[in-house]
């Protein structure tokens, strides 16, 4: 009990302080949002138009600072983020709901991949240590991790959009398909995917290969690894019961903050594919000055990464009971 009991204080206190921050930093900034559209025109401005902006936009310029804090705590409790510079006059919700399912199915499903791909073959590869998949598999996606997101995904539109022909060049969807749970749609919206989706997770799969690979090494040497295989138990109940349980437990953590930053999506990889996911959405808050929008995302991935973090905590008591005594 004092083990939940801990973490669930961490996780309340560190998202009250990241809701504070999210409170404060916009309103420590000069101007609003209404004054940040207004400023696309030249010329002077009539006082009542920008009023007018700064009730549509929720703007309370009388309110104390006490009462605001509070409003925009009521007003997150119930979802609501305000309207939209970008997006204007749509919903900061409306938008986020409708990107985030896009940056789920995308970076959401490659860094499961990733990791799964990677801890697999971490895993063999230091349990035939010295061995063909050794020697040839860690070292080649290790390389492949140290090349840009960019630059891998401008090369694979390149080769494989511009030059084969065989994927398209941008875009989650191709324009005229129309939009819904058909075959057809689902079908183009993966065509649409595949080359984002393998820049992703080749450059991402290397780094869990080589962490789980020596974790693994590491935890092979221990004595009761050693006795297991005394006993003559099968191999493969010590690979994966005795080695694999314990050397996975140090990517747990660094596992759950990838599943919470997978709603922040991939900006450099959604920019350059124009992925109508977060991540572009992300880049197009900053560069208009959103900042309801950019409020909103920032909140939904402190969230997100702190319940990772929570769910690897739990994970980690499940696999090893020494956390929960040393709780």
């Amino acid at each position: 009990m004092r083990f939940v009991a801990r973490r669930l204080g961490f996780f309340l206190l560190t998202l009250w302080a990241a809701v504070t921050l999210n409170f404060l930093i916009p309103r420590l900034m000069p101007g609003n949002a209404a004054l940040a559209m207004m400023s696309r025109y030249k010329g002077r401005v009539n006082p009542q138009a920008i009023h007018a902006l700064e009730i549509a936009f929720g703007i309370h310029t009388h309110q104390s600072l006490v009462g605001a804090y509070f409003t925009y705590l009521g007003d997150i409790a119930r979802g609501h983020f305000g309207i939209s510079l970008t997006f204007f006059p749509d919903a900061v919700s409306h938008q986020v709901l409708q990107a985030l399912p896009w940056t789920l199915a995308l970076v959401g499903t490659t860094t499961i991949l990733a990791f799964v791909l990677g801890t697999f073959i971490g895993l063999i590869s230091a349990w035939r240590r010295g061995g063909m998949l050794d020697g040839a598999l860690p070292p080649i996606f290790v390389i492949t991790s140290a090349f840009p997101y960019f630059w891998l995904a401008l090369l694979a539109i390149w080769l494989f959009a511009i030059k084969l022909g065989w994927f398209p060049e941008s875009g989650g969807y191709d324009v005229t398909t129309t939009v819904g749970w058909s075959w057809a749609f689902v079908e183009d919206a993966i065509r649409h995917s595949i080359l984002p989706a393998a820049t992703i997770l080749i450059t991402s799969i290397g780094g869990w290969i080589l962490t789980m690979r020596n974790n693994a090494i590491s935890v092979l040497a221990e004595d009761y690894v050693r006795m297991a295989r005394a006993k003559g138990l099968k191999p493969w109940r010590i690979m994966w019961t005795y080695a694999g349980r314990n050397a996975i437990l140090p990517n747990l953590t660094g596992f759950a903050m990838s599943l919470g930053f997978v709603v922040s999506g991939a900006i450099l990889v959604e920019f350059v594919f124009n992925y109508p996911g977060v991540g572009w959405m992300f880049l197009q808050s900053v560069e208009n000055q959103d900042y309801a929008l950019m409020q909103a995302l920032f909140l939904m991935i402190t969230v997100a990464v702190l319940l990772a973090i929570l769910a690897a905590d739990g994970a980690t008591a499940v696999l090893d009971p020494r956390t929960r005594d040393g709780a």
